[in-house]
């Protein structure tokens, strides 16, 4: 198994609390006491195991969340679609739930256009912000109908073979998708009621629902919160173009980094780089960082 040694040797809460009428299934780790934290979301589909890598070095100097969204991997699915407002409203929810009154939010992929959206929305729940090849502003008919179908099958049709073809589109090198990660998303994959539960996820490839929840450049100018932007040298969904995009809109962007080596997971495919430069930039932006590790 990969995934444990990752958060083995710290404490740990992994656990279930009731963010408005959606039960979500979160882990975290460093203070539990304090009402700042970082919390990590992931993309479309995924799950808050793709943080295991980032978790503790993460807790070593902040209150350290992820957390599955409306929809995803364990926590509640209602029988609706998932709109960007219900996301964001989900998160606003969750950390009324735990007590934080401000949150670094970083967001990958779909994470990224949800934490976009919740700067927006929530200027004064903002600390920080972080995009992780954030989507919300690029539209391509084609990387959408590629997200669809690789999607799709991995849920219509799960199995270790199409989960890991879902997987190792994230991946720069497929060799970087572990035989754990691919049996987790596909029990996750495989829940009674998760193929309907997908395609109310989906529904932002469908390009009328997607034209009403795009970001914009000029949407992006009121974040008020110190933001990051992280691109990478291989994504599948955008250029490094749609990074320099989101750096040129929102005023206190910090300029582009572009990981190499990677295409759309750069906190699993390069954790120790990842690692080094976010939390420097968290350093810099937090009201008090912890200094004990967890």
């Amino acid at each position: 198994m990969f995934l444990w040694p990752e958060i083995a040797s710290g404490t740990i809460r992994l656990g279930y609390v009731q963010a408005g009428p959606v039960r979500t299934r979160y882990v975290e780790a460093g203070d539990p006491s304090a009402d700042e934290a970082v919390v990590f979301i992931p993309g479309t589909g995924g799950h808050l195991e793709a943080f295991t890598r980032n978790l503790l070095p993460h807790a070593a100097h902040f209150r350290t969340i992820a957390l599955d969204m409306v929809g995803h991997g364990y926590s509640d699915k209602p029988d609706h679609d998932y709109e960007i407002r219900h996301y964001v409203q989900h998160l606003l929810d969750f950390c009324d739930a735990l007590g934080l009154a401000r949150i670094h939010v970083h967001g990958e992929s779909l994470g990224g256009w949800i934490a976009a959206q919740f700067a927006i929305d929530h200027p004064e729940r903002t600390a920080s912000l972080t995009l992780n090849t954030a989507g919300g502003l690029n539209t391509d008919p084609k990387v959408m109908e590629r997200v669809y179908n690789v999607t799709m099958k991995a849920v219509a049709e799960a199995s270790p073979d199409t989960v890991r073809a879902r997987l190792e589109w994230l991946m720069n090198d497929p060799a970087r998708v572990t035989d754990d990660l691919v049996e987790l998303r596909l029990a996750i994959y495989s829940q009674p009621g998760f193929l309907q539960a997908m395609k109310h996820i989906l529904c932002l490839q469908d390009m009328d629902i997607r034209m009403r929840n795009v970001l914009t450049d000029e949407s992006l100018t009121s974040i008020a919160a110190p933001t990051l932007v992280i691109w990478t040298d291989h994504d599948p969904t955008a250029p490094v173009a749609t990074g320099e995009r989101f750096v040129a809109a929102i005023p206190r962007a910090e300029p582009l980094v572009v990981m190499e080596d990677c295409a759309h997971w750069p906190q699993w495919e390069k954790a120790d780089a990842f690692n080094a430069l976010h939390i420097e930039f968290l350093l810099r932006h937090a009201a008090s960082p912890a200094s004990a590790a967890a």
